[in-house]
């Protein structure tokens, strides 16, 4: 699983700082790094816990400054583990359905649900018109094909950010067992590798956990949609304040006996 595409392993932590979703916030992330750069010690590792993009105004703006800080941690302790996770949320999701729209049974009907999930301000922050995108999924497969193409291409024209998407991860856990680290939810009663979409859509999961999930002191997730700030529970924490629908964007810092040290908001 460690080496796996599809979930990421942290090793060699002494704290996790994990960021809860963002939604396109690129003012709140950046005001939200300025305080935490000044917290970093050796050791930290950082997750964001997916929705990065989607919900709010700057989509594009918000991954160039993810990879400008990703870029500035790096230097506090190179490493060739990989100390900086991205996960999925139901945002990023969407936008990879969205570039496969033309193989969709219903297209119009697809896209007309994800504009209303906060998609539409991705397709605007790539430069793209949501207007086109609502012609073309009504003009057959070749129509449909020629624009996700074309959205394709202005994500690829922003530097490193078709990398981004590539490197985004289900779930991310450290390698001593201890912290597992996802978007919205779990099915408790499936194990990791058959979670498919309760990563993003099974909120009721999570919240239903009474016991340690696969010998996990903790899971922790990004996003909830009543947004409670900090909740923790007995083998559970949600950080999650609301950003992108008018709350603070939230980050706590994880501990390995799955205790948090502090919280920042921004």
């Amino acid at each position: 699983m460690a080496g796996s595409q599809i979930f990421a392993t942290l090793s060699g932590y002494q704290r996790v700082w994990a960021v809860g979703s963002i939604h396109g916030e690129v003012d709140r992330l950046a005001a939200l790094h300025a305080g935490l750069w000044d917290r970093l010690q050796p050791g930290d590792r950082l997750v964001y816990m997916g929705n990065i993009i989607g919900q709010g105004p700057a989509s594009a703006a918000t991954v160039d400054e993810l990879l400008s800080f990703r870029r500035a941690f790096m230097t506090i302790e190179p490493a060739e583990e990989p100390q900086v996770i991205y996960l999925r949320g139901a945002q990023e999701e969407m936008l990879q359905k969205l570039l496969q729209l033309q193989f969709a049974t219903d297209p119009r009907g697809v896209l007309e649900w994800m504009l209303q999930q906060g998609v539409e301000q991705t397709i605007q922050a790539y430069g793209a018109d949501v207007e086109d995108a609502r012609r073309a999924a009504g003009s057959g497969a070749v129509g449909i094909a020629r624009w996700t193409q074309s959205l394709r291409s202005r994500i690829q024209s922003s530097p490193g950010h078709y990398d981004f998407m590539a490197a985004i991860r289900r779930a991310a856990m450290t390698d001593d067992g201890a912290l597992l680290f996802v978007n919205a939810g779990v099915d408790p009663d499936r194990p990791l590798e058959s979670q498919r979409d309760s990563f993003w859509w099974n909120g009721g999961g999570f919240a239903r956990m009474s016991e340690p999930y696969n010998g996990y002191r903790r899971v922790v997730r990004g996003f909830d949609r009543s947004h409670p700030g900090l909740e923790i529970t007995d083998f559970t924490a949600t950080i999650d304040a609301g950003c992108g629908f008018g709350g603070p964007l939230l980050a706590a810092c994880v501990l390995p006996d799955g205790s948090f040290d502090e919280a920042l908001e921004a």
